[in-house]
């Protein structure tokens, strides 16, 4: 009797443990789906204008596109902090933050919960932003199906600064063997690979940005 009763027990937990899983899956893909349609204040374009003027308004919707991008990946990381690879889009981001109602409604509708603004040189430790912005990379790539480990391209939040000319952007280099990194730029391949990696980048490479992050 004692036996039956712990493997119903047990059976119950696990019944119990899927459903939370199923539910919490089902849940994200309904939040993807309203992220996907949602329509973000026109002013965001416009403050990305006015900080880069040499930018088109169809660029300055580009970096907009990135922040929703980037809600994307907060959004299947979970709970994890996720870094910020674009200077461009932390600015949209920064300017979204400022609608605080609209932002806090956006971010439990579209999130599940509120995403918080994090400088990255405020996290808890170096460690934490390294962590952030390799599961920032390690997500964006598996979005745009680049192999994290040996890139062809660069995913769509890592190349914006650089493609759009953001003069105070943060740049990555693809393959740091090649040319190696110059003028402050991270080395991609780094971040992709993990600690130890034998076919990283050089001593002079760097993994961390120093942007922002959510959590």
């Amino acid at each position: 009797m004692l036996n039956a009763f712990i493997k119903l027990a047990v059976l119950v937990g696990l019944g119990f443990i899927f459903y939370q899983f199923f539910i919490r899956r089902l849940s994200r893909r309904f939040r993807e789906k309203r992220l996907d349609r949602y329509r973000f204040p026109a002013s965001i374009s416009r403050k990305v204008r006015d900080k880069y003027p040499h930018l088109s308004m169809e660029q300055c919707h580009y970096v907009v596109e990135g922040l929703r991008n980037y809600f994307h990946l907060c959004n299947q990381a979970g709970r994890r902090t996720v870094s910020m690879p674009s200077q461009a889009v932390d600015l949209a981001w920064h300017e979204f933050i400022l609608f605080t109602r609209a932002y806090h409604y956006f971010c439990r509708r579209h999130l599940g919960r509120f995403l918080h603004h994090t400088p990255a040189e405020a996290m808890q430790s170096p460690t934490l932003a390294q962590q952030g912005i390799k599961r920032a990379w390690r997500i964006a790539c598996g979005r745009e199906n680049i192999n994290p480990n040996t890139p062809m391209k660069l995913p769509m939040l890592f190349a914006m600064d650089q493609v759009l000319g953001i003069s105070d952007g943060f740049r990555y280099t693809l393959n740091c063997k090649q040319g190696g990194v110059v003028n402050g730029d991270y080395c991609a391949s780094h971040i992709g690979c993990s600690s130890g990696c034998s076919s990283g980048c050089s001593s002079g490479c760097s993994g961390d940005s120093g942007g922002c992050g959510g959590d």
